[in-house]
């Protein structure tokens, strides 16, 4: 059979691999590992460590705390040209193979491979595919692998098939000297505390038997190394084995305690942290220093991760290493806070400020500001009440869904508020103030602002040139309660000590009768309504140039007859919508007529000339000094009586008797 390998040319093999053995040059070496004494024995021979074959004379023992201590001594040579040769060779089958042995990374293009291993069953051959654009095995090559490792009698039909299928299974194709005494060998070293087990092979003699990963898995159970293995890397040492190198085969798994529980937290803990926001034109407002965590009911504001569970380890021998399970911990939970249904979850359960405070969660509907409302404090909004134990200071803004409450005065600074604001002090707008209330206002005075309540303003001392509007009463009592310039409106009632300054100066106006928003709002439709009908009669203007233009014409340019479409177009829409404008104000005006309201203007002292009173539609205009007088409306007619009290006992306490929650 062509290319068959002869007794005689397996008798000349045999004879050359003696006589390189012959050649080799060995040395003694040692070391306090292996690793060391293999690479004290490559200095000795000037070569690589990877190019040593070694024996183990002595093996060595670590000792306890340096007693008993020996070193590992081996003898080490130079390997054969042989194996040189067949490992360079062997790269052809591999590919590209990774300087880590056992190293998972998959190369993207790798070239076919092919494997002899001689077993007692006879030579087998391995073929596997390539990878990406990886070349595939040749017949030549296959056939040269098998001689290299003398086989005979080689079924070539059938090595031709393996290569073609390239299925990476062994199959058996010929036969070779079997020598049992020279099959590879294996020793086993298990250390770090039975974590790890190594192996470490020695190649087979003529006509020995590889090791398979079988072999390879039995030997290591045989030696009670039986968890973790690298099946891999057994299979690795079956198709390319590596000899007189120690191998990591296993190794261990090390114990893991778990997690202790702990909190994730919604908000933030560092009432140090301020945060400052940067508008779009790149300024940083200093005012905004976001120091109020806001939280509504119901919002998460942390949760429990829960401890976790230990992960026993476990050694190559299988011996089983404890762990501890994490700790758990309680929930922190402080005032208005509560657990949601998951068990593990911080909720909120009413609007306020978010704080953690010895170790708990806390929501407090109450937040108080110790000094001035300034750049030190910030703007404050809060979803809850505030209370500011001094001022608020120029350009500031304190908003609330409950109330405010302001021990000191306020300045030209903006106030909102759900519920009711106090200020004990006064109200000083400078032409700029605004406060809006959704029910009562409070004040000693109010000077040069603007105020909007959604029940009543009461006010102890006086108002003065500001505008005023509650959808209740305007209430000034006391001993300075006037009301001088200005507009106030109200829905129900306008009660002062005074209106108006005896040498005149500001126009001072009082409605009442109606509802004061809904008459604003009627105000800004009818302005909107007169804008827009002036717009229309200017666009009827040019509509009707250019139709003009086109009756004259019989046509028009392109270009001005697209403009007299878009206008008759833009008219029609300006149109419908003062039609819906106009219907809006029609039905405001329905709602105040049927209002039922009995609107009245009470002074207790004076009212002077130039005050002008308006209840609903009627107006008058006071040409002298009146005295402890109502103002009413009959049968569309404004009519006086005698002065009549503040019928609500609540509105004549004044602010100092108000205590905010």
């Amino acid at each position: 059979m062509p290319g068959t390998v002869g007794l005689p040319q397996i008798q000349e093999l045999m004879r050359r691999y003696l006589d390189e053995d012959r050649e080799k040059t060995s040395v003694a070496a040692e070391g306090a590992s292996l690793e060391e004494a293999l690479r004290n024995a490559a200095i000795q021979l000037e070569c690589p460590v990877a190019s040593l074959d070694f024996e183990v004379v002595e093996k060595g023992v670590p000792g306890t705390l340096g007693l008993g201590r020996k070193p590992w001594k081996i003898r080490a040579y130079k390997t054969s040209v042989k194996k040189q040769v067949a490992a360079a060779e062997s790269s052809f089958g591999e590919g590209i193979l990774s300087e880590d042995f056992g190293a998972d990374q998959e190369p993207k293009d790798r070239d076919g491979g092919v494997y002899v291993r001689l077993s007692s069953d006879g030579a087998l051959l391995k073929v596997t595919a390539p990878v990406g654009r990886g070349r595939r095995v040749n017949d030549k090559a296959a056939m040269d692998r098998l001689h290299e490792r003398a086989v005979h009698d080689i079924d070539e039909p059938l090595v031709r098939e393996v290569v073609r299928l390239a299925s990476g299974e062994y199959v058996p194709v010929g036969r070779f000297i079997l020598n049992p005494a020279n099959d590879a060998l294996m020793t086993v070293d298990v250390g770090d505390q039975d974590m790890k087990a190594y192996v470490m092979l020695t190649a087979p003699g003529p006509g020995g038997c590889d090791l398979s990963a079988d072999s390879i898995l039995s030997f290591l159970r045989n030696n009670k190394v039986i968890y973790g293995i690298k099946e891999d890397v057994l299979q690795e040492l079956e198709d390319l084995p590596r000899y007189r190198e120690p191998i990591l085969a296993a190794e261990g798994s090390r114990p893991q305690n778990g997690r202790d529980a702990y909190m994730q937290f919604n908000f933030s803990m560092d009432k140090s942290e301020i945060h400052l926001k940067e508008s779009a034109d790149g300024r940083v407002n200093f005012k905004e220093l976001g120091l109020i965590q806001n939280v509504v009911a119901g919002q998460p504001l942390a949760r429990k991760v829960p401890a976790e569970n230990a992960i026993p380890g476990r050694t190559v021998t299988g011996k089983i290493l404890p762990a501890r399970n994490g700790k758990d911990i309680p929930l922190p939970l402080g005032k208005n806070v509560r657990v949601s249904e998951d068990g593990v979850t911080v909720l909120a359960e009413i609007n306020g400020q978010v704080t953690y405070i010895g170790g708990k969660i806390n929501v407090e509907e109450v937040f108080t500001v110790q000094g001035d409302v300034n750049l030190k404090s910030g703007n404050v909004m809060f979803l809850g009440t505030v209370l500011v134990q001094g001022n608020v200071e120029d350009g500031f803004i304190v908003k609330a869904s409950g109330n405010i409450e302001v021990h000191g005065n306020v300045g030209k600074s903006e106030l909102v508020a759900e519920g009711d604001i106090i200020v004990h002090q006064g109200i000083t707008g400078k032409s700029g103030g605004s406060i809006q209330a959704g029910k009562n206002v409070w004040a000693k005075f109010i000077e040069n602002a603007k105020v909007e309540a959604g029940e009543s303003v009461i006010v102890s001392d006086g108002i003065v040139n500001s505008g005023v509007t509650a959808n209740k009463k305007i209430i000034c009592q006391g001993k300075r309660a006037h009301i001088v310039g200005g507009h106030y409106r109200a829905c129900e009632e306008i009660n002062a000590k005074t209106l108006g300054s005896p040498v005149g100066g500001t126009e001072t106006v009082c409605e009442v009768g109606y509802d004061p928003k809904s008459k604003e709002r009627m105000d800004q439709l009818s302005q909107q309504v007169s804008q827009i009908r002036h717009q229309i009669e200017e666009m009827d203007k040019n509509i009707s140039t250019l139709q003009i233009l086109k009756k004259q014409r019989k046509t028009l340019p392109e270009e001005k007859e697209a403009i007299l479409q878009e206008s008759l177009a833009k008219r029609a829409e300006v149109a419908e919508e003062a039609a819906g404008l106009a219907k809006e104000i029609e039905s405001i005006q329905t709602y105040l007529a049927n209002l039922k309201t009995r609107g009245k203007v009470s002074v207790s002292g004076k009212a002077y000339p130039g005050v002008r009173i308006i209840i609903k539609d009627v107006v008058e205009e006071l040409k002298t000094d009146q005295k402890g007088l109502t103002f009413y409306l009959d049968n569309m007619m404004i009519k006086k009586t005698k002065y009549e009290e503040v019928d609500d006992e609540s509105v004549r306490r004044g602010p100092d008797a108000y205590k905010a929650d």
